[in-house]
């Protein structure tokens, strides 16, 4: 039986299922996309690491000279990498390019960091002349697999004398045409959002030119050799591996990073994130789906059960209508759920998106067949049921009840207003029963989830506006820094400098910075003095408690607390000296941004606190640098030129500059900005397509009302101010609910984003958002209203009436 009415039924209404099939095709296919895209782009990095025999720490020791045969003989070291920190190259013509280090062993990309090379092939490690470069830098530079650059070495010289490239100055050493053979990705040498990558040189570059990298004294070289270790028992052998790296040197200051929670840790916060915005995107396009295939799915039904019920009469059971009637709409789901997974798997293409795509092992089309073949199955399924239900449901004998009333339009009614606007404020609220029914649940919920995302996204936006335009949200209080000491040494007397700084006109805050490394399990915890010069103190935000004020206590930098399960109050053990200690946890800040931190990373000590941690260290500092906070209108160019001559003269040493700090994570809030932007207009377009079917339906659904109140004296002007005044209602009713919701909305997710960022919470105001979604809401259900209401004003009651 399904199958003659099949034949009979498809060339009737071939339009309707073609359209029911490109439906479930474009939702199936959108939310498909979505879903798939966040559960990618979720895995990315741990897929990249599962692939490239990951180093599990790298070990910076920054010591020249230092002894690395007992860092390999230690237990569990399974392999070991070696790179030297060099920065005294340049590339010709591409004078920002960043040139990675160079490896020191034949380990590197061999047995450690192992790459996945996205074009070309792995460089020859024999080669100097080969090169494997990062897709940044092949596409920030426009180059090619097969292109050639050239790089130009420092020499001896400038090698023994800690030449750095990056600060000026051209280098004086050989010049090495090279050869970039492949395009890598690894997590140690990963791409980071917005910048433009850099080069991978080969082994065989450091054998051939080592004296022009490391100088005629490797041993006193102030081109150090770190490393990279992968470990047998991965990152929970890393507490023990400290521990002997420390009895193998004597050093318990060496820091050792856990390169999952280094690299992996940033990335995985932003590209779960990402994926969180994916899914909500996923769930809103699903929603929209259900609304306006199930829209679909019922006009289609009811016509058949119309037809069917004539049947009956002549034998045909409910059982066997039902199934007549959902045999074609199942056909369509077939065919459109078909067209959803292949627009998903070339929609692939384009995923993961943001930071993950930049972790991404296997960039390009990929089929996941767990979620495809779920979400095509749930489609037809869905498909399927929703006629059935509808279908048996519409078979039943019996009237309809009685439709309900809406308080509201009794309240109308007993306020004596206008018949255009009681009925218009019908139409908006009382869906109606039989064929005259309008979907009024879907336009209502649809004005609210309107207003509710574009203000909830644009509130979100308020905040990362808020946060890039003022970097005391990620701790950022001052202006200037500048580096004096390294390794325990003096590049300057710290107090010329600070004495000199300090006095400016426009100085009115002067940190000395010493900075050294300890170590807790598996935690590197870079440790700053806070130590004020002349009584000119820098302001530190805090999210939590205070700073430290004796010995004792140290305040946390946010990821660095939440990596040790630590709050305020509570106590730490840290090792930096010949001896651990225990400090007591006094507050939440934010630090300044260093070579081996970010902004999250690191706590504040007393200078006296920082003495007693690093007693018997190797170094007495890693680091020593100073952090400036200017006069508010002060050119920080300027001051910074007068500084870099005014030091220059009182210590007669060249090389102390000033400059801006850096080192915020504004290009990855940017990068998350567009998802709840994209949320929320896809939010506003549903529901403008809500509403405005819901108007249409309104107008064709109840023309018989609306001619009989023609009949009765309703003006054709009046007949579009009924429509009119339904698009009001149901705009009132998404701005009063939709309002509170999205501004609730809007600041929960960017608490969110703030904790995990991290950054210090301000609470966003979008107010020029905030005072126009009401009169643009207003106008957007107005202008909707337009072309329904021009048909309820041309209604020609004689016709419609005659029909009934």
């Amino acid at each position: 039986m399904a199958l003659t009415w099949l034949r009979l039924d498809l060339p009737r209404r071939w339009r309707s299922l073609v359209v029911l099939a490109l439906l479930v095709a474009l939702s199936s296919g959108v939310v498909l996309t979505a879903v798939a895209g966040a559960r990618r782009g979720e895995t990315a990095f741990d897929r990249l690491w599962a692939r490239t025999l990951p180093a599990t720490v790298t070990v910076l020791p920054n010591q020249p000279g230092f002894d690395w045969a007992k860092v390999q003989a230690l237990p569990g070291v399974t392999a070991m990498s070696l790179f030297a920190v060099y920065y005294g190259a340049a590339v010709d013509g591409i004078p920002d390019a960043n040139i990675g280090f160079p490896p020191a062993n034949a380990a590197l990309f061999q047995t450690v960091e192992h790459p996945v090379i996205l074009a070309g092939r792995a460089a020859n490690q024999s080669r100097a002349d080969e090169v494997m470069a990062s897709p940044h830098f092949m596409s920030a530079y426009h180059l090619r697999v097969g292109d050639t650059v050239t790089l130009h070495l420092s020499s001896p010289a400038q090698a023994a004398a800690g030449f750095d490239a990056t600060q000026g100055g051209t280098p004086a050493g050989p010049r090495v045409t090279v050869r970039i053979v492949g395009v890598a990705r690894t997590p140690f040498f990963l791409d980071g959002p917005g910048d433009t990558g850099g080069i991978l040189p080969t082994y065989a570059l450091f054998t051939q030119y080592r004296a022009d990298i490391m100088g005629p004294n490797p041993s006193e070289s102030p081109t150090y050799i770190n490393g990279l270790i992968r470990l047998a028992g991965g990152e929970a052998a890393i507490p023990a591996f400290r521990a002997e790296l420390a009895k193998a040197t004597g050093r318990s200051d060496i820091d050792v990073w856990d390169n999952y929670g280094q690299f992996g840790g940033p990335i995985r916060r932003v590209s779960d994130y990402e994926s969180a915005c994916l899914l909500a995107f996923g769930i809103a396009a699903l929603l929209a789906a259900l609304v306006l295939v199930g829209q679909a799915v019922a006009r289609h039904a009811s016509a058949e059960v119309a037809e069917l019920q004539v049947l009956r009469a002549v034998g045909l059971t409910r059982r066997q209508a039902a199934a007549s009637a959902s045999f074609a709409p199942g056909l369509a789901a077939v065919a459109g759920a078909t067209l959803g997974v292949a627009a998903a798997i070339v929609a692939s293409n384009w995923m993961p998106i943001g930071v993950a795509s930049l972790s991404e092992p296997n960039p390009g089309i990929s089929a996941d067949w767990l979620v495809l073949g779920t979400g095509w199955a749930a489609a037809v399924l869905l498909v399927l049921a929703a006629t059935v239900v509808i279908a048996w449901t519409g078979l039943r004998a019996g009237a309809p009840g009685p439709a309900r009333r809406s308080a509201t339009v009794a309240a109308a009614v007993r306020a004596g207003l206008p018949v255009p606007a009681i009925v218009g404020a019908r139409f908006a609220l009382e869906a109606g029963r039989g064929r005259a029914a309008v979907p009024v649940r879907p336009a209502i919920a649809g004005a609210i989830a309107g207003v509710l995302g574009v203000l909830a996204a644009l509130t979100f936006s308020a905040g990362i506006s808020d946060a890039v335009a003022n970097p005391q949200r990620f701790g950022q209080t001052w202006q200037l820094e500048t580096l004096y000491g390294q390794d325990g040494q003096a590049l300057a007397p710290a107090a010329v400098v600070a004495r000199v700084a300090a006095a400016d006109r426009d100085v009115t805050g002067y940190l000395d910075v010493r900075i050294g490394g300890a170590q807790s399990g598996l935690v590197s915890i870079e440790s700053f003095t806070y130590a004020p010069v002349d009584g000119k103190r820098v302001p530190v935000v805090l999210t939590a408690g205070r700073m430290p004020a004796s010995p004792g206590e140290i305040a946390l930098a946010p990821t660095t607390a939440r990596s040790l399960h630590a709050g305020v109050g509570s106590t730490v053990r840290l090792t930096g000296g010949s001896a651990a200690r225990a400090l007591t946890v006094s507050g939440i800040a934010f630090v300044p941004t260093g070579p081996h931190n970010d902004y999250d990373q690191g706590a504040w000590l007393t200078p006296g606190g920082y003495d007693r941690l690093f007693a018997g260290a190797h170094y007495t500092f890693k680091f020593e640098t100073a952090v400036l906070s200017l006069r508010p209108g002060a050119n920080a160019a300027a001051v910074a030129a007068r500084l870099d001559a005014a030091v220059a003269a009182a210590t007669h040493t060249q090389g102390i500059e000033f400059f801006p700090p850096t080192g915020l994570p504004v290009q990855e809030l940017e990068d998350v900005s567009v998802l709840p932007l994209a949320l929320g207009a896809f939010l506003a377009i549903l529901a403008a397509g809500a509403v405005g079917h819901a108007l249409v339906i309104a107008v064709r659904r109840r023309r018989n009302e609306l001619a009989v109140l023609r009949t009765l004296g309703l003006t054709g002007p009046q007949s579009r101010l009924v429509v009119v005044t339904q698009a009001s209602v149901l705009a009132v009713i998404g701005l009063a609910l939709g309002i509170p919701l999205g501004l609730a909305v809007g600041r929960a997710v960017w608490r969110l984003v703030a904790d995990f960022t991290p950054l210090a919470y301000h609470s966003p105001l979008a107010v020029l958002p905030l005072v126009l979604i009401a009169p643009a809401t207003l106008l957007a259900a107005n202008l909707l209203a337009i072309w329904p209401g021009h048909r309820a004003a041309r209604l020609r009651p004689a016709r419609i009436l005659r029909g009934e």
